[in-house]
């Protein structure tokens, strides 16, 4: 297993290490549901360092990433970052990602570390001549600060105005007294939050610069554990869970991200298919009206007939009510559809609700 700069610092912290994308990483260092709790209610601190940067470089940089991905990468602005899935020519999902556009020669793509060498391979088997693709994966910490006091703690270690930098956008500046740190307006939690993007030597400097305000405002550090539940909660999709080389953008419930008019894209023509037929099935949220969470892999049904699968599942901190995401055969993927979920070998009822199942976020 490979180890983050920061992992001395998340073994000092009590973190229960776990392997995650090749990497040891703190599952939690308290409790899932009071880090979850912090998080919504004040700020936390994540190490995200398991994530892979890729650049790309040169004239055509982002009309080559553009061509790769799904969503209108082409209207991007200096600043900007965009999320969007990347497919293979079936339409299935390679990756969900976002793209950083710094200029129309110089773009960075964060994918998912569980994904990185595919996606590397991918994005390499696709290269034009002239471009310069370069993996700073293993270069790279990405430290997250995310909840209602995230822009609180990012300003006592910067000068920079960060009340401007709107929702996916970025700047480049000074960071605990590092130059050309990228300040990135993102996060998966569905709260405000900032994620930092800096050489590994600069870590652990910029962490303990980060740390007595988290602490002072009642933050914490947060684990992996915390950082499920509270996407899970956004309908945020994970990779490998409720998406993957088997499932589309549009049946996930990802055609926002799917713009057919910007041109052509690997796996427009599937995905054109798909939303002309209607997609068989959608990934819906759910609400368990009888006691029990509900896991990845748990069976739907209708009656004796099956519905679909379960791709993520978990009791919601912030709602007190176990809670999932599965996809299910349309038409019955609408709102109010009661269904059973197989569950230890009992049928469970649940119920089909709008998302997200948190709504209250500080990030609307």
């Amino acid at each position: 297993m490979k180890k983050t700069t920061l992992n001395a610092i998340h073994r000092e912290l009590g973190g229960q290490m776990v392997e995650f994308a090749g990497y040891e990483l703190p599952v939690k260092y308290t409790s899932i549901n009071e880090e979850h709790r912090i998080v919504r209610e004040k700020v936390g601190l994540f190490d995200l360092t398991h994530m892979g940067e890729f650049w790309v470089e040169g004239a055509g940089a982002l009309e080559f990433v553009h061509s790769l991905t799904t969503n209108n990468i082409a209207a991007l602005e200096d600043g900007q970052v965009i999320y969007t899935p990347m497919c293979y020519e079936d339409g299935g999902i390679v990756d969900d990602l976002l793209v950083y556009r710094f200029s129309a020669e110089r773009v960075l793509m964060v994918v998912n570390g569980a994904c990185l060498d595919k996606d590397w391979d991918w994005v390499k088997s696709h290269l034009p001549d002239g471009l310069t693709l370069t993996n700073r994966s293993d270069e790279t910490t990405l430290i997250a600060i995310q909840g209602p006091r995230a822009e609180e703690v990012v300003a006592s270690i910067t000068d920079l105005p960060l009340s401007p930098i709107e929702f996916y956008h970025f700047v480049l500046g000074k960071v605990a007294g590092f130059d050309d740190v990228i300040v990135s307006r993102t996060g998966y939690t569905g709260e405000d939050g900032f994620e930092l993007y800096l050489p590994n030597e600069q870590a652990v400097a910029v962490w303990n610069a980060l740390a007595p305000k988290v602490k002072e405002l009642g933050g914490a550090a947060i684990g992996l554990g915390a950082r499920d539940t509270l996407r899970l909660e956004m309908k945020y999709c994970l990779y490998g869970n409720d998406i993957d080389q088997t499932t589309n953008p549009l049946e996930a419930g990802l055609s926002w991200t799917v713009k057919m008019k910007q041109g052509d894209f690997v796996g427009r023509t599937a995905i054109a298919k798909v939303k002309e037929e209607k997609p068989k099935r959608s990934l819906i949220c759910f609400e368990m009206i009888d006691k029990g969470i509900a896991r990845h892999g748990a069976i739907c049904y209708l009656g004796e007939a099956e519905l679909g699968q379960v791709t993520s599942g978990t009791m919601s901190p912030s709602l007190g009510k176990a809670i999932g995401l599965a996809y299910l055969d349309r038409p019955n993927h609408k709102s109010g559809t009661e269904f059973e979920i197989e569950i230890r070998g009992k049928r469970k009822k649940a119920v089909v609700v709008k998302p997200p199942f948190y709504k209250d976020g500080s990030r609307k």
